[in-house]
């Protein structure tokens, strides 16, 4: 009988174990670019579905969470989990929604969630050099709505291409991520900089204004304002002033770059 086995493999869930899972969860989803508000939802499935009391404090670096069973108040723990790194990946919180779902309708037991859960943290993640070429041209076409003409574009895609693959080595070297990103905006701003000074196409400041708006923490932004909506107070300043200071760290990086080139009338 289906039904009864899974009946009590739900009864031998402790706290410690959904707690454990949630966490991995949780972090994960904070690392893939998801606000509070979806994690709340999301979580709280799995809470409700397997008759857990749970009470979240998410952060920008970690999340606390405390659980309860509705059946035994003695099988509660409290715990936290500091986030891996920040990737933004939003088909992952696709993913993890319809997991969620399929927890709360179908009654799917925790030994299944992890597993499937394992599946989807283990797929793999887009190669740089792919998303590097994107970036690239969106770069390019932002250039164009700029007046900037062909070669400006081009200018402006070389520029991001290039700057995107230095984020990413400094990444990939376990740097801070603010010296990958400063770092970058000082590269793409060097390219597009040598389009300037030797007057390649006709409006080449629209490439050095473009070609690092691939470094706009538009995420973290966004997510801020919805955790302010929301009233998760702590969280939206925690990424208002991320956002922030990478906003401040692209700034210092094209500052640097464009004062040791002698351009004065940017």
């Amino acid at each position: 009988m289906p039904e009864l086995r899974d009946i009590i493999e739900r009864e031998k869930i402790s706290a410690q174990r959904f707690a454990d899972l949630i966490l991995e969860i949780g972090t994960f989803m904070l690392a893939s670019g998801a606000h509070c508000g979806r994690l709340n939802s999301n979580l709280g499935r799995l809470a409700t579905t397997w008759e857990f009391e749970m009470d979240m404090s998410p952060s920008f670096k970690g999340l606390l969470v405390t659980v309860k069973d509705k059946n035994d108040p003695r099988n509660s723990v409290t715990c936290y989990k500091n986030s891996p790194t920040h990737n933004v990946h939003l088909a992952v919180l696709t993913q993890i929604s319809h997991l969620s779902w399929k927890v709360q309708e179908e009654n799917w037991t925790i030994s299944k969630v992890e597993k499937e859960f394992a599946k989807i943290k283990g797929k793999p993640n887009y190669k740089d050099i792919v998303v590097a070429v994107a970036v690239g041209f969106s770069c390019a076409g932002l250039c164009l709505f700029s007046m900037g003409d062909e070669k400006n574009a081009l200018v402006a895609f070389i520029g991001a291409f290039i700057g995107f693959l230095v984020k990413c080595f400094f990444t990939k070297m376990k740097f801070n991520p603010m010296i990958g990103i400063t770092t970058a905006a000082f590269v793409t701003t060097l390219i597009t900089g040598l389009g300037r000074l030797y007057g390649f196409g006709e409006h080449p400041q629209a490439a050095m204004a473009t070609a690092v708006l691939y470094l706009i923490p538009g995420v973290p932004l966004i997510n801020c304002v919805i955790d302010l909506i929301e009233g998760y107070l702590p969280s939206a300043i925690n990424r208002a002033l991320f956002g922030g200071f990478i906003l401040l760290c692209i700034a210092a990086g094209m500052t640097l770059c464009i004062t040791l080139m002698g351009i004065s009338n940017f």
